[in-house]
């Protein structure tokens, strides 16, 4: 089996202007929907970012594919390093982590060069990758501090205005109730620390039995963030991201003794040794889309495990195709014990046949069809590529986007 073509469409979906520390969600998000055709007829389906970074990556990179054997992951990565070199990163300026180029696609890549092995043997994704030591896959609903969208243009809002501790644990009802999550993640950074503890301590007293979480997305000092552990002791299941930099990180580890979590100060191997020498965080979060695809996020749980790491999974906006494939990396992940994040209900639209899961007490089963186990809906991605075209939006800008709602908004990372 050898590669013979590869499509590569970008697509965007309605967003809703959900904030963070750094500004807010613009009125789509992007996607790019990879397409891997075999001289057999099977085509593995993938999906990843869509910013022009990972774009440009991506359309270099497939044209020295053609002829590669799936099986061959080695020979993947060899080519693609060798049509993107000295890539650099792939984030916009006004992120907070950046993942090096060759890493996402190569990681996008490596997920259709997978699901196509799936289809020819016949066996789902996770037995490619040792197994599932779990059929159902726990999600946690990921709360947002959000503005009422100004513009629908491209789509409705969801929710409208939510900026209260009030207006949050309604956000939460509502998405406990429609999907059963046992467990809770708020957007933090955004409001003052003490309306984010009083949140906390708000979500705590109507959830009692639910795993809490916040992230802010480093937009508190060390002092800060210490005060804020202290109030919520004993309330928060761990605490993800509160200061910005490893070592300010380090600093506040060595201070509690609530585990902290990270999806921005390591985000590549080599940093892992860096945060286990100065004990910075005791939680990684592993995300398919660049930790080296879904074999890289397998190695990164065997890797925790030998460091004594716990893992968690990150979410960014993203469709069906990346849903199923973080479930086959849950199901595969021995160690991967918390509930994964998801920004999957902030979306309304699918690109695979079978439409919107639905899930039964904040689980999704994993799919058990041979490969990815889903099917893409060509007429839903036409739809949302004619959407990229109307949109005209080529690159994630929060802070840009938070001036049209708040005009003197100025970025300060950290905020607190």
């Amino acid at each position: 089996m050898r590669i013979t073509e590869i499509t590569i469409t970008p697509i965007a979906v309605p967003d809703v202007p959900l904030a963070n520390t750094k500004g807010v969600h613009q009125s789509v998000f992007l996607r790019s929907v990879i397409e891997m055709r075999t001289e057999t007829g099977l085509v593995g389906l993938s999906e990843s970012y869509g910013a022009k970074r990972t774009l440009d990556g991506l359309r270099k990179a497939a044209l020295a594919l053609e002829g590669l054997d799936p099986y061959d992951l080695h020979d993947l990565r060899r080519r693609i390093e060798t049509a993107l070199p000295d890539a650099g990163g792939i984030n916009a300026p006004t992120a907070l982590a950046d993942h090096q180029l060759v890493d996402v696609v190569y990681s996008a890549f490596e997920l259709a060069c997978l699901d196509l092995r799936g289809k020819e043997v016949g066996r789902p994704l996770y037995d490619l990758l040792g197994g599932a030591v779990r059929k159902q896959i726990g999600f946690g609903g990921y709360l947002f501090f959000k503005f009422a969208k100004q513009d629908l243009t491209f789509g409705p809002d969801i929710m409208g205005e939510v900026m209260t501790p009030d207006a949050m644990v309604a956000q939460a009802r509502e998405f406990v109730g429609a999907y059963g999550f046992r467990s809770l993640k708020l957007k933090g950074g955004v409001l003052e620390p003490d309306a984010e503890v009083e949140t906390m301590l708000k979500l705590r007293e109507v959830f009692p039995d639910h795993a809490l979480r916040i992230d802010p997305m480093g937009a508190w000092t060390v002092p800060t963030a210490k005060k804020i552990v202290d109030q919520l002791d004993g309330v928060l299941e761990y605490l993800e991201d509160p200061c910005r930099g490893m070592d300010a990180m380090a600093e506040l580890s060595a201070q509690i003794d609530m585990p902290l979590a990270t999806n921005l100060v390591v985000v590549e191997f080599e940093q892992i040794f860096e945060a286990v020498r100065k004990d910075a965080v005791q939680i990684i979060l592993s995300d398919h889309h660049y930790w080296r695809g879904p074999t890289g996020a397998i190695h990164l749980g065997e890797v925790c495990r030998a460091a004594g790491l716990g893992v968690s999974m990150h979410s960014n906006s993203h469709l069906g195709i990346s849903l199923a494939a973080m479930c086959h990396v849950a199901a595969a992940t021995p160690n991967l014990t918390y509930d994964c994040d998801t920004h999957y209900p902030w979306s309304t639209k699918e690109i695979v046949t079978s439409g919107r899961p639905v899930f039964e007490n904040g689980t999704l089963r994993v799919p058990e069809r041979p490969g990815l186990g889903v099917d893409l809906d060509h007429e839903a991605v036409a739809e949302l590529h004619d959407l990229y075209n109307q949109a005209m939006v080529r690159d994630r800008d929060d802070t840009d986007e938070m001036l049209k709602y708040v005009p003197d908004y100025v970025r300060k990372v950290p905020r607190w």
